[in-house]
């Protein structure tokens, strides 16, 4: 009884936040307010039910998510694994909240930086961010899941730079572009003098292949997990 009541209480905190919400965001696919949008999209009834599966903010990344046209549960195993579930923390390096937001996406978007920390905005800007990498990496249609999940959470986590260069090395050699399996043995290539100093490569060296590949397989394990735990 005592949780619930907690958890209420968490819920009517986010839906009083949710209302103070007033920063206006550049929205590069129309000129519609983005904090109006953000509003429009979520049922504020649903944010105060206790009837979750995955974490208190379900309803917020559903809604917030499939606007975007990500899968909230995938955005849902990057929170896990970014903040598990978090939404008041902020790293040695700056990261906040939910999703871990530098400062630097914030301004990328035009979102105050004190605004991030709102989990409303974090959501809302990771979503953003994830569906920028996909535009920008133009995957072929052909592309299985998989691959197509691993290489832009890849880009998310490493930059989107390191693995284009990985691309571009995997082509170099005459080898798919397109799989992970390929594209994640040349990010760990990368630390090499032999691979980052080749003219192909524009990022330079990458260290970071052991992070970004942890992760990956971490988000993808726990997206399965939370797909069988819900339909989308």
């Amino acid at each position: 009884m005592l949780k619930k009541t907690v958890l209420t209480f968490s819920f009517l905190a986010i839906f009083t936040t949710f209302y103070g919400f007033n920063a206006r965001f550049a929205d590069s696919s129309a000129g519609e307010d983005a904090g109006q949008k953000i509003r429009s999209a979520i049922d504020t009834q649903s944010l105060i039910k206790d009837d979750y599966v995955i974490s208190v903010y379900d309803e917020l990344f559903r809604s917030i998510s499939e606007q975007e046209g990500n899968d909230w549960r995938l955005m849902s195993a990057i929170a896990y694994h970014e903040s598990r579930f978090n939404a008041g923390i902020t790293s040695r390096q700056g990261a906040r909240g939910l999703m871990q937001i530098m400062p630097s996406v914030a301004r990328q978007f035009d979102v105050p930086v004190e605004e991030v920390l709102k989990p409303e905005t974090n959501v809302w800007l990771a979503n953003k961010l994830f569906s920028k990498i996909v535009s920008t990496l133009r995957l072929p249609a052909g592309i299985p899941t998989r691959d197509r999940l691993s290489l832009v959470l890849a880009s998310y986590n490493g930059g989107i730079g390191h693995v284009t260069d990985a691309r571009r090395l995997a082509c170099l050699h005459g080898e798919d572009p397109n799989s992970w399996e390929v594209v994640s043995r040349y990010l760990k290539l990368k630390a090499e003098p032999e691979y980052y100093q080749n003219e192909v490569v524009k990022c330079g060296r990458f260290t970071g292949s052991g992070q970004t590949l942890a992760y990956v397989n971490d988000v993808l394990g726990r997206y399965d997990t939370y797909c069988r735990m819900t339909v989308r």
